[in-house]
């Protein structure tokens, strides 16, 4: 009796390229808003900054309304408001528990803490467009001054960044303390703890101007800044945006996934 040797058969192992870093920028985008928090933040943005439009165009004085005068408070609600969507952002993984399943799909965690931030900075410059476009459709609406569309290039240039390093500063604080609550908290809280010190505590006035970011980055909404100012921006940013990144990207690196 012949004993017949099973069939050998060969295991094909098919692999797939990593995702681009643009796609995953795209997806991170829309993960921003397919959550109930997110979709609700970007509603009540755009709302917030409607009504100041709205608010700043019929009660304010003919002779101060100008582009760049309306467009500095209709910055105001999204540069409050989506720094806390930059949280969400990089604190969802380990909130909502997929931090097993993304980094099994993209092993390389700061690939996607990459693409997180791209994605934040993407969505602050579409909101920063919308600012533009809504100040400029109100603009002739108003009983506006003289040459009220003179639009100084540095000024447009120094309210942008003035988006960019609010939103900043919410996502290096998700990456800081990786929970999503805490960070949203510290987010509103340390910022305003500090400038009321500052404010009370006499010793702390000349390091307050150096230190408190939210002093340092309402310069950039003036119509002139000087050497110094930016000097003081760079300080605070520095202390709140990039420390905080810098060990948030350590934490990132050594945190197990599970």
């Amino acid at each position: 009796m012949s004993v017949t040797a099973p069939a050998r058969t060969t295991e094909v192992m098919i692999t797939y390229p990593a995702p681009s870093l643009w796609r995953l920028t795209v997806v991170e985008l829309r993960k921003m808003a397919d959550t109930r928090a997110g979709a609700w933040l970007l509603a009540i943005t755009v709302l917030l900054a409607a009504a100041v439009v709205v608010v700043v165009t019929t009660a304010g004085e003919a002779t101060d309304l100008t582009f760049p005068a309306l467009l500095a408070p209709t910055l105001l609600p999204a540069a409050v408001l989506l720094p806390v969507l930059g949280v969400l952002s990089v604190t969802g993984e380990w909130s909502h528990r997929t931090t097993l399943t993304t980094y099994a799909l993209v092993p390389r965690r700061m690939r996607v803490t990459a693409a997180k931030v791209l994605a934040a900075l993407a969505l602050a410059a579409l909101a920063y467009a919308a600012c533009l476009a809504a100040t400029a459709a109100a603009l002739p609406f108003a009983d506006a001054g003289a040459d009220p569309w003179r639009i100084p290039a540095q000024f447009l240039g120094r309210t942008g960044l003035f988006l960019v390093v609010n939103v900043l500063l919410g996502v290096a604080f998700g990456l800081a303390l990786m929970n999503s609550a805490l960070a949203v908290v510290l987010y509103f809280v340390l910022p305003i703890g500090w400038s009321i010190l500052g404010e009370l505590v006499t010793a702390l006035h000349r390091p307050a101007e150096w230190l408190d970011l939210s002093v340092t980055s309402g310069l950039l909404l003036e119509p002139v800044m000087t050497g110094r100012d930016w000097a003081r921006l760079g300080t605070s940013a520095a202390v709140w945006i990039v420390a905080p990144f810098v060990l948030g990207l350590l934490r990132l690196h050594r945190r197990e996934v599970k």
